[in-house]
Order: C-alpha cells, then structure tokens, then sequence
C-alpha cells in the first residue's frame, strides 16, 4: 500500500498548506455523495481523509516521519511489546485525528486525541543516538497504554439517519452497544474508550469508523433525504393523498392539484439528525408516469393540443 505522503499526491517535505490544498481536491473527486455506488472512490476517499488528520497533526506527522506509527495511525510496537494496532475486523481503516477536513458533507470526527504520546515517553531514535537514552543513566520511561484497535462498522442508511443504537463484536468477543452522533456521516470514527488491547498502564481504545451503505432509492443531501417519487397522471393533474416511503416507516403526502414532473414537496422531520440535534426534512420530487400506448389518453391529448395550450418553452427563448 502506498504511504500517505502517496496517498495524498505529495512529497514527503510537503508544506501542511500543499498537503491541505491535495486533499482539498482529492476529497471533491472521491467524497460519497459524488461517487454513489462506487465503494473503491468510498473506500479512497477514508484513506486521503485518513493520510490529512494524521499529517496535518505536527505531533502524529513526527511519530510517523521516525516509524512510530502506521498509516492507520496506530503505534508501532517495539522490541515485540504488544501487538501492533491489534486485529482489524471486517477490514477497518482506522484512522485518528482530531480535524475533519473540508467540509464536503463527509463525516464529522468524534475527540481521537488521547493516543499515548510517543514510544518510550515520546522516544524514537534521537540524532544525539540511542533509543530514549538507554544505557545512558536517565530515567526510565513511565509505563503505557496498550495498543488502539480499528474497527469498521457497516450501519444502514435508515439507522443512520434516525440514530438507532449499534452492536459491535470486538475483538475479545466481547459485545458493546454504540450510540450513533448527530450528523453522523460516512468516515465517522467514535472512540470506546478501555476497548483496546492491555498494557502496563491501561488497556488502549477500540476506534470504530462508520460506514453508511447506500439506500435503493434514498439519497442523502446534507442532512436532508432525497426521493423521486412516481405519481399518476391523474394524481398530477386532480390531486391525491399518497403514500410515502421515509426512514420512520410510510407517510401520507397530499399531491396538489395540477403538480408537473419535477415539483419538490417537503416532509418535515423526516431527513437526518443534524449537529444541533434536530431532524432535517426529507425532500419528495414529483416524477410523473404516463402510460405507454394508452389508446384513450392519446386522443384526449390530440384534441387538448388542437386548442392552442401555448408555448411552455417561450421563458427560455426558444
């Protein structure tokens, strides 16, 4: 796998500007909402989003410049204490930062500040030689916390959106239950703190990333939902009561009178739960469907158009 500096298109002496400025791009190219249905683009853009937070933090940026953590910002182990990052299940990206990016609709991060700071009190191996002055007299290093452990959890899109609670399998076989944040979004990572493997000062944590599979007809708009509704021609042009798929189950939805393919109606409280806590709206377009080779509605539309309706093309000059 290529390293971060790689995954970001830039040279590892990077100014943090040059790399804001590649991930910038990189996250408008590959952010979900531009790529539906394309889990390599989803799956790409964690990573970009990943190699930002941890090489835009001076501290991480260092640990990762001297080997001291991985790509998923995980600490190395040295001279075979712990187990690395642990066990990644169902394929975790991992993945610490304490700064979102851009926004661009893409995931807003829980605090994943408190990774242990540096190997042996911060050490690595220093110009003046030696690691963390062994064999030099000084003072030996305080005890640690175990290594962190990635998880990725799939949650669907309807959970999602009405924050239902998660169940997560952990590594030790333990089950834990996750309470979903507002504005929860894909790439979300939620620390659980203890959840990590054991160390001399503590268990680390479990870090879980979120991801949102895409729904067969909704689509997300922020924290509004979209849908295309098909509606009769008859429900068009007289107007009806409908009913409306939403993430809470049907709803009935009044069709005004002479609605055209298109027209947008809003469903309040029915989108996703924003970072004040409040639901946005779910948004329904109207799409009318005619029937093919209707015998009937071909000569009613062959007379109505002998009548002269006008132009509904004229406002674009045409």
């Amino acid at each position: 796998m290529a390293d971060l500096y790689s995954q970001l298109g830039v040279k590892r002496d990077a100014s943090e500007a040059e790399i804001k400025k590649a991930y910038r791009k990189l996250a408008k190219e590959l952010h979900p909402d531009r790529n539906k249905g394309n889990p390599k683009a989803s799956e790409r853009f964690s990573r970009v989003t990943q190699a930002y937070d941890i090489l835009t933090d001076k501290d991480k940026r260092a640990r990762y410049d001297r080997g001291e953590i991985d790509d998923d910002g995980v600490a190395r182990a040295p001279f075979g204490f712990g187990g690395g990052g642990g066990p990644r299940p169902g394929g975790g990206a991992g993945g610490f930062g304490r700064h979102p990016g851009p926004d661009f609709g893409g995931g807003e991060e829980i605090d994943l500040s408190d990774l242990f700071d540096g190997l042996f009190g911060g050490g690595g191996q220093r110009r003046s030689g030696g690691f963390g002055g062994f064999g030099r007299g000084r003072t030996a290093p305080p005890p640690q916390k175990g290594a962190d452990v990635a998880y990725r959890l799939p949650v669907s899109f309807e959970d999602a959106a009405t924050l239902r609670e998660q169940r997560v399998s952990l590594a030790d076989g333990k089950t834990v239950s996750i309470k979903l944040p507002p504005a929860v979004a894909e790439g979300t990572r939620i620390r659980l703190a203890g959840q990590g493997q054991p160390g001399p000062a503590g268990p680390g944590d479990a870090i879980v990333t979120i991801s949102i599979k895409p729904h067969r007809f909704f689509t997300r708009d922020g924290d509004n939902i979209r849908l295309d509704l098909p509606v009769s021609l008859d429900e068009a042009v007289l107007g009806a009561k409908v009913k409306v798929p939403t993430v809470d189950g049907p709803v009935m939805l009044a069709i005004p009178k002479g609605s055209a393919s298109g027209k947008v109606l809003r469903l309040k409280g029915k989108g996703f739960t924003g970072k004040g806590g409040q639901r946005a709206d779910q948004l329904v377009t109207l799409m009318v469907d005619l029937p093919a080779d209707d015998a009937e509605l071909v000569r009613f539309v062959e007379g109505w158009s002998r009548r002269g309706k006008g132009n509904p093309r004229a406002a674009l000059g045409v």
